[in-house]
């Protein structure tokens, strides 16, 4: 089993922080959940950048990916491209629609995931809520006859969408939060994940702020990337960018 997940921020794992500041996230839980499940080592690659849009994950990290000889990849993207009104749903779509030919292509396993809906706490969160719901009704369509395909669709899941399973930032998951997609990942493999996966205990991290300094800390240099054309992902490379062994009892 080879396993190499591409995408942005949701996929590398950001707000899903370990003690010693390296990111971890529900992709690293589903590899170490899935070797725990089969018994055996799988080999997982994790190529996700954050802050890639939607064609930059295509264009830098899909063909890297199948040069690898996966059995299976698993795909998200857009969550960057829908904080950009401008951009068009459909061709986000149509980006998916790329992966899942070049995976059929090359005979690889397409694990397509929808991100998690982080709107609820979010300026302007109306607006973003209007473009994924669009978002996630087109792929849901375009891949409606694809029983091949295997989904664990994250933004209908209300549950998710509640302050508790996200970092300060309002945007990105926290360790709560990864642990439930990837338990949701698992399930769509076949297999079960641990049963406190699904809502890990509220731990004490620390209150989210509000009003101004929640701007000032989070909004402000988003806002400032954004001016600059910039992103939080440059410069940075994949945090597995070959192969790992995962082994069965290795601890997520």
């Amino acid at each position: 089993m080879r396993y190499v997940a591409i995408g942005d921020s949701f996929t590398e794992g950001v707000g899903d922080e370990l003690p010693d500041g390296i990111v971890r996230g529900w992709a690293d839980l589903a590899a170490q959940g899935w070797a725990d499940a089969l018994g055996e080592p799988i080999e997982y690659a994790n190529l996700a950048i954050r802050g890639r849009l939607v064609q930059p994950i295509i264009d830098e990290q899909l063909e890297p990916a199948l040069a690898l000889n996966p059995t299976h990849l698993s795909f998200n993207g857009g969550g960057n491209d829908m904080l950009r009104p401008r951009t068009a749903i459909p061709s986000i779509v149509d980006a998916f629609e790329r992966v899942l030919r070049r995976c059929d292509e090359q005979g690889v396993q397409l694990i397509l995931l929808s991100g998690a809906n982080p709107t609820a706490g979010l300026p302007l969160g109306g607006l973003v809520q209007r473009r994924g719901d669009e978002l996630s009704a087109e792929v849901e369509a375009r891949i409606a006859s694809r029983d091949d395909v295997i989904t664990a669709l994250n933004w209908p899941d209300r549950e998710l969408a509640t302050g508790d399973f996200w970092a300060p930032d309002r945007l990105h998951m926290n360790a709560r939060g990864h642990h439930r997609v990837a338990a949701r990942v698992l399930q769509s493999l076949g297999h079960e994940a641990p049963a406190d996966w699904w809502s890990l205990p509220v731990t004490g991290e620390r209150m989210r702020q509000r009003g101004a300094a929640y701007y000032r800390e989070h909004v402000g240099p988003w806002l400032q990337r954004r001016l600059t054309g910039r992103s939080s992902g440059d410069g940075r490379l994949p945090k597995f960018g070959d192969w790992v062994a995962v082994t069965p009892g290795g601890g997520a």
